[in-house]
């Protein structure tokens, strides 16, 4: 992750001396809102179909497509084009795009970071060019905002803790609060989503005092990595009996790993929705996400603030809570 974070430093200060010359659109204290902003829009949104600039980290994990499809699909009734720039998963890619934004003169930026904290460079570079930005899913780093002078417009999510809370008070329903557990965390520490969600499972998990949560593991939103970094769990805590994991390719790395230990019986995996995965035997509870509903929002949202109204700076959705047996739907993940 430091290669990665480092990456993004660099290229923000290439950009940033390249758009010196912009002034800065940003407040103070980061927290974004809904100034009406008759006076200071991008030209381009004038036009008679406005681009929004759409970044997202990439189309690999089904949540991704799904988001994207709900851009693509709502703006074209609402009258707007969408410009999708796909990451890789690559800070310094995203931030090139978020440029490229920039030079073509999109109306409004979508950003769906790819890290928490370099997003703060892509804001501040969109800020610079007086483009408005709504973020979406990952939530952009309120004190590096601060510190940068750099704002968005709103953030557009899941509520995460609560998600995570939903996930540990099934697991207390399951398991009781008088058996020993021994809780491994697959997460993503450097995304403040994913760290929320973690802190709302371990709040419900601890109400049974005979419960330990181990260090969390990073998978990197990867699910080979989470299998590699489960198997490594397991060989060194043979113990442990639960399983949380914070994304959808986090759970299925651990069910493969599981299932290669053959500790099928004895461990219980809580997680955010795996696509395609059904919930059965050793996976017994998933909290869905719908990111196409929460492209549609954001767009809503932008067409609400670009016709002078006022939008709130946060829209935290509901999360499905789905247990054994049930079918997850189509278009929701974890």
């Amino acid at each position: 992750m430091k290669t990665r974070k480092a990456l993004g430093i660099v290229a923000v200060s290439i950009f940033a001396l390249a758009l010196a010359a912009c002034s800065n659109s940003a407040t103070d204290d980061g927290t974004g809102g809904s100034a009406n902003p008759s006076d200071s829009l991008p030209a381009s949104c004038s036009d008679e179909n406005p681009t929004i600039g759409v970044a997202l980290p990439n189309t690999i994990n089904p949540y991704y497509i799904a988001m994207q499809e709900g851009f693509e699909d709502h703006a074209k009734e609402l009258g707007y084009k969408v410009d999708i720039a796909i990451a890789n998963d690559s800070e310094s890619e995203q931030l090139a795009q978020i440029d490229s934004f920039v030079q073509k003169g999109v109306c409004a930026i979508a950003l769906n970071a790819v890290n928490s904290d370099t997003g703060v460079s892509s804001v501040k570079v969109a800020n610079q060019a007086k483009i408005p930005v709504f973020s979406v899913n990952v939530t952009i780093d309120p004190e590096g905002l601060k510190n940068q002078s750099a704002t968005i417009v709103q953030y557009v999510g899941a509520d995460q803790k609560t998600g995570g809370r939903q996930l540990g008070e099934q697991a207390i329903e399951d398991l009781g609060t008088t058996d020993k557990l021994v809780v491994g965390i697959l997460g993503e520490p450097s995304q403040i989503p994913t760290n929320q969600r973690d802190e709302g499972f371990t709040e419900a998990i601890t109400k049974n005092p005979n419960a330990t949560v181990l260090e969390t593991l990073d998978t990197n939103v990867d699910p080979a990595v989470s299998l590699q970094v489960t198997g490594e769990l397991l060989q060194g805590n043979p113990d442990v009996n639960v399983i949380f994991g914070d994304t959808g390719p986090a759970v299925v790395g651990a069910l493969q790993a599981i299932k290669e230990a053959g500790k099928q019986d004895s461990i219980k995996v809580y997680g955010f929705c795996a696509a395609n995965t059904p919930l059965a035997g050793e996976y017994v509870a998933c909290a869905a996400q719908e990111p196409y509903e929460y492209a549609k929002i954001v767009l809503d949202n932008v067409q609400t603030y670009l016709g002078g109204d006022e939008v709130p700076a946060e829209v935290l959705q509901p999360l499905k809570l789905y247990t054994t047996g049930q079918a997850v739907g189509a278009k929701e993940f974890g």
